[in-house]
């Protein structure tokens, strides 16, 4: 309480919770529910965008995830985090979308063309390092993009989001273990896809 006096006097605006959010919006204060929009928009874009790697599929997922999250947020549940179910509903969007299009593949190797340039920002060494990382983080982004969407999303969830294994398991909808047995398969998977493809960079050998 002192705190909020102290604010309010002296002009400081407080930033209101996503739980409080929340709650305001349940009781049909739209504006509330903007505020959440305002806040994690960029997030859930940024996700949906490295799922699907086209800006219009991105901002479509985008879109329908808050309208689903207004229109669910009697099932919320106060003890999860805001941005842990808008990126499972996220992921249920982008699955679904994959599993109606036998397509998605060869489309998001056409625009994934410097779509994840962030992978290769690192520490510069030399030109011929800086070289070498473009070539392995592009074989890496090819990999990732011909995975099937069930292994795509953990390693973007995994490997890219830096999520713990809760909140993955939270997003997928499974136990912590199962969210473990998944991220291993999923790694395993791009493995077996990114070995013939570094093999065949290597140098030709007599």
């Amino acid at each position: 309480m002192e705190a909020a006096a102290f604010s309010a006097a002296h002009g400081i605006r407080v930033t209101d919770s996503d739980d409080d959010l929340i709650r305001a919006a349940r009781d049909g204060d739209y504006s509330s529910f903007e505020k959440l929009y305002e806040a994690h928009r960029n997030t859930v874009y940024r996700f949906a965008y490295q799922m699907t790697h086209s800006r219009d599929e991105a901002e479509d997922i985008t879109q329908e995830a808050f309208v689903r999250a207004f229109q669910n947020l009697h099932r919320f549940r106060e003890q999860a985090k805001f941005t842990t179910w808008i990126l499972r509903i996220v992921t249920n969007l982008c699955t679904d979308r994959a599993r109606m299009s036998t397509r998605r593949t060869n489309l998001e190797q056409k625009e994934a063309t410097g779509g994840l340039e962030w992978m290769t920002i690192g520490k510069v060494v030399d030109p011929n390092e800086d070289m070498e990382e473009d070539r392995r983080a592009a074989l890496v982004r090819k990999a990732v993009l011909a995975l099937p969407a069930h292994h795509r999303n953990v390693i973007l969830l995994r490997d890219f989001e830096e999520k713990e294994y809760t909140e993955i398991a939270e997003i997928l909808g499974c136990t912590v273990g199962g969210a473990k047995l998944r991220v291993l398969r999923a790694r395993r998977a791009l493995r077996d896809r990114l070995e013939p493809l570094l093999r065949d960079q290597e140098p030709n050998r007599k």
